[in-house]
């Protein structure tokens, strides 16, 4: 797995006096051979096709620590219930170069797919993290190719994750809810997502989507932590929520 970028490649924060900056506006400064140019954090394609760019910024610069606690808190819900994760299938919504996929796989879930709508990411994962996933789709969940949903209609998935991919138009309500629908009934929902988007304020429409899902009935919450995602760019800390339910 790749940790940082290749040393001919330096990454420059923005100034003290460029730093009121939303979470969706952060961007960086990309420097290699000679040429420096800037990079938005939500240009996703851009970072994914720097090798161990993604990894340097969000996890040794910016201390990013969502996908483990996330899929630490899955596997203590699913042990914790008496199942193996050995035997469960389980689909990774915005799965980016793997990452989750791979704190998956270690802690022992059998299967993993992956589902993406940018194609740098499903490359990036080729490159950097061959043979975590069993299959590895880039495509729209709201129309996807026929093929993909022919597999996706019969995969029965045993548990549903998205990282870090919710709240920023990245995968809007509507995706989470086709992914949520791959899930056999009894299955497990695990995801993490910005405490702003869980607020009766909130516009993204994942507030609304979230009380709906557990005012009905359709996912039975089994735990929530809040925690640090990450820092921002001032080195300020960001809180998400991470929750895990069970799928009725």
């Amino acid at each position: 797995m790749p940790t940082s970028p290749s040393a001919s490649l330096t990454v420059h924060f923005p100034s003290r006096s460029e730093l009121a900056l939303s979470q969706d506006e952060e961007w960086c400064e990309v420097q290699q051979h000679g040429a420096r140019r800037r990079i938005r954090f939500h240009d996703y394609d851009e970072i994914f096709a720097v090798e161990g760019l993604y990894e340097h910024l969000f996890y040794e610069r910016l201390e990013c620590q969502s996908p483990t606690v996330v899929t630490d808190l899955l596997a203590e819900q699913v042990t914790g219930a008496g199942q193996d994760p050995a035997s469960m299938s389980v689909l990774d919504l915005g799965a980016g170069n793997g990452m989750v996929g791979e704190e998956l796989r270690r802690r022992g879930f059998g299967q993993v797919v992956g589902v993406d709508i940018v194609p740098a990411a499903g490359e990036a994962t080729e490159r950097d993290r061959p043979g975590v996933y069993a299959d590895y789709f880039v495509c729209d969940l709201l129309s996807p190719p026929a093929d993909v949903r022919a597999e996706l209609e019969v995969a029965d998935f045993a548990a549903m994750t998205s990282v870090a991919a919710l709240g920023f138009g990245d995968v809007p309500p509507e995706v989470f809810g086709a992914a949520f629908d791959c899930v056999r009934p009894g299955g497990w929902i695990a995801f993490t997502i910005k405490e702003d988007f869980l607020e009766t304020t909130d516009a993204s429409g994942f507030s609304a989507h979230i009380l709906r899902l557990l005012g009905e009935g359709q996912l039975q919450e089994r735990a929530r932590r809040r925690y640090q995602h990450r820092l921002d760019v001032r080195g300020e800390p960001l809180h998400y929520i991470a929750m895990v339910g069970v799928k009725r």
